[in-house]
Order: structure tokens, then C-alpha cells, then sequence
């Protein structure tokens, strides 16, 4: 199944998909966490469908104010957006565009690591060491290049890429981003990141500034 594949990539599939498991395309997690809103971290609930081939959609719930937020993020059909209606009805986020979408095809790009059968998809080379491959996929046109650091027991530790978007209002454009994987968690046979920190500049001195997300995944569905 992995024949041909850099010895990183190999160790990581062995170690996150048991024998006879299906290569499943798509799955749909649960997740609960902590999100950075402005300057203040405010818990929320959230469910995603990720098909790493096609798109996906995160939808979630928070605070904001001290009043329930809602909203989604998605890409699919190339198209990237992000709506987001405090009390379910005034609207506080209305994006979409070409940012918009190459930004959703780099999360898309990293975010497929939490599909690992989906490995297929996906092209490979080596990396800058032993631990470390470069996972590449062409999403709209685009290649993405998404690291993966590996322990030496095929455990994914992290993932971190040139992502194209504007963090703390800077041009539009190609930053460090990246997530650090501090738990993982086996469902219905395939072992998935399930503690997770993510941000933008990452790897640089502005790193915990620039963390913005942080989640557990509780529940993961397979098709």
C-alpha cells in the first residue's frame, strides 16, 4: 500500500492506519476548543466534513461579546468562504474571493492529514531530514506543500506550510503556518491528531502571538 513512498510517509501511515481498514475519502469530525476572536480566546463547538480531494466545511459555534456566534467556514468547487452571524442574525464576517479561497486551499492542503487514508491523493518527496516529509497537492490549480514532522514511532508531531493569506492584516500573501500535535486517538482504526495547536507564523519569534486555534477532536466518521 505505501511501496515507493519516502521512509516518513510510510512510518506514519503504518502507525495511523490498521490492517484491512478501508481508504476512506471522506470523514467528519467533532471538535470542541479554543478560539482566538480579536484578543481574547473564547471556547467553542464545532463539526467539519473534510474530503481532501474535494473541499470541505467547518461549522461552529462561540462566543463573542458575550453573545453566541455562529458561522461557517468552507471551500468547495474551488470557491472559498466564510460567514459567521452573531445571535443567528447580524452578520459580523462576510468573506469570500480569491484570498479567500487560496487561503481555504492551504487549510485544506494541511488539513488532510487528518484523513491519512487519503494519502493516495497526494504526492510525495522527501524532506529536510529523516523525520520529515513534503506532502504536495494540486488544489485549484495551485500546488500546496505541506510539511509533516514524524517521531520515530510514525506519531505525527507537526505540519507546517507557506499558507497564503493576511494574518494580523498584512499583505495578502505566503506566511509560516502550522499546527503542533500534542495527543493523538485511534477511531474505527485509523489514529488521528485529536489535541491540537494551530497559528500563523510559525516557527518564528512571533509564533504565540500568532496562535489562534487550539482543539481536541472527540468523534471522527469515516466514508
Amino acid at each position: 500500500m505505501t511501496k515507493g513512498l519516502p521512509e516518513p510517509a510510510r512510518r506514519w501511515l503504518e502507525h495511523s492506519i490498521t490492517s484491512g481498514t478501508p481508504l476512506w475519502r471522506s470523514v467528519e469530525l467533532d471538535m470542541r476548543g479554543d478560539i482566538k476572536l480579536g484578543m481574547q480566546w473564547q471556547p467553542f463547538r464545532a463539526r467539519q466534513i473534510l474530503s481532501p480531494g474535494e473541499g470541505f466545511i467547518w461549522a461552529a459555534r462561540s462566543r463573542l461579546f458575550g453573545l453566541p456566534i455562529t458561522g461557517f467556514d468552507r471551500f468547495s468547487a474551488g470557491q472559498g468562504q466564510m460567514r459567521w452571524k452573531l445571535l443567528n442574525i447580524i452578520p459580523v464576517l462576510s468573506a469570500s474571493g480569491a484570498d479567500v479561497a487560496r487561503s481555504a486551499a492551504g487549510r485544506l492542503a494541511a488539513e488532510s492529514v487528518l484523513l491519512p487514508t487519503a494519502f493516495q491523493t497526494a504526492g510525495w518527496s522527501p524532506g529536510s531530514d529523516k523525520d520529515v516529509v513534503t506532502m504536495s497537492r494540486v488544489i485549484n490549480g495551485a500546488e500546496e506543500k505541506v510539511n509533516l514532522r514524524l517521531t520515530a514511532q510514525g506519531q505525527l508531531a507537526e505540519v507546517w506550510m507557506m499558507r497564503w493569506g493576511n494574518p494580523g492584516g498584512e499583505k495578502p500573501g505566503r506566511y509560516p503556518f502550522g499546527v503542533a500535535i500534542m495527543e493523538e486517538k485511534e477511531f474505527s482504526g485509523i489514529t488521528l491528531p485529536s489535541v491540537l495547536r494551530a497559528g500563523w507564523w510559525w516557527g518564528t519569534p512571533n509564533q504565540g502571538d500568532g496562535e489562534f486555534f487550539h482543539a481536541r477532536i472527540t468523534g471522527a466518521l469515516f466514508r
